[in-house]
């Protein structure tokens, strides 16, 4: 039975996923807008040469130093998901889908399984309810283990929707997700596969908590209350509102997460950021507290179908699967 609700999972999972894939990579273009790029090794070198040279030289009375460029103009998700497709073909839009294969087929599959084990376990034998608090205690749990099991193909998955990005010299240019791990796991040591781990747990916390246990609420709720039979039209309404739940609850968490999993670290210099709480600060201070609700707009686009099409296809797969 245990094992059961792992294949369910999974399948709904990776449907889910690989459909909602286009709007996801939009999220992640709209979360690294206006982000400040990582100083390079040179100009760190060549910091030491500049003070030198201005105090051994005399400096004429006045420097006209050019105004630093403007910041790029943020755009929304379509102009978003426009530019994609005009400056790197239809094809850009399922930029590391194989990322997102392998993430749901570890991520989703364990959490949803193991919530599954533990809402069997935790549901009232006599009333064969499970009050809220359990249903959030188990999608907590749930997530975390999900997410660390997950973590290596989350980065990866990001680093190949962001790599378009970038100059063409800067690059990655990961052929798949198993290139895009070899050569972190190579380069940057294994470490770096489980980079933003603590952030990447906490969303997954926040998510499989707000997004299970309210699809379970509203979803018993409506058929307590007689507002709806159990059926498609039921399912639907309890899905879309859980994922607008899990898209409030984890965006600011999600926002710091890509920009963790993205960062550029070069030989020789400092890393954009220290950590999660240091990025956090960084980016409130420099692009104000609302940038922590970037990309909100497609993460609600993308998690309020990501969770109809997740709650559907499990609700289709348990009725193909309930006779084994």
């Amino acid at each position: 039975m245990g094992v059961k609700g792992f294949v369910e999972g999974g399948i709904a999972s990776i449907v889910a996923g690989c459909s909602t894939h286009p709007l996801d990579l939009i999220k992640v273009r709209m979360q690294l807008q206006g982000e400040t790029p990582a100083p390079t090794a040179a100009v760190h070198n060549l910091r030491p040469a500049l003070a030198f040279q201005t105090t051994s030289v005399t400096a004429p009375k006045s420097i006209n130093i050019p105004p630093p460029p403007p910041p790029p103009a943020r755009v929304g998700p379509i102009a978003v998901g426009v530019r994609i497709v005009q400056q790197e073909g239809v094809a850009a839009l399922f930029s590391g889908v194989s990322a997102t294969v392998l993430r749901q087929t570890l991520y989703s599959t364990t959490r949803m399984g193991l919530y599954d084990i533990l809402k069997q376990k935790w549901t009232d034998q006599d009333t064969g309810k499970m009050p809220l608090i359990r249903k959030i205690s188990a999608g907590l749990i749930a997530g975390a283990v999900g997410a660390a099991v997950g973590n290596p193909a989350d980065v990866a998955m990001v680093r190949m929707q962001a790599d378009g990005r970038l100059p063409l010299a800067q690059r990655r240019n990961y052929k798949s997700v198993v290139d895009a791990i070899t050569q972190m796991a190579r380069g940057e040591g294994v470490t770096s596969l489980w980079r933003g781990s603590s952030l990447t747990v906490n969303r997954a916390m926040l998510v499989t908590a707000s997004q299970l246990a309210s699809y379970d609420q509203i979803k018993e709720t409506i058929l307590q209350k007689g507002l709806m039979k159990d059926g498609l039209g039921t399912h639907v309404t309890a899905s879309f509102a859980a994922g607008f739940v899990a898209s409030v609850a984890s965006n600011p968490v999600d926002v710091i997460k890509t920009r963790v999993m993205n960062m550029k670290v070069e030989a020789g210099a400092a890393p954009p950021y220290s950590g999660a709480l240091d990025c956090a600060l960084k980016t409130v201070r420099a692009e104000g507290p609302m940038a922590l609700y970037k990309g909100f707009i497609p993460t609600i686009s993308r998690q309020g179908p990501f969770t109809v099409v997740l709650f559907v296809t499990l609700e289709q797969v348990r009725k193909v699967l309930k006779d084994f």
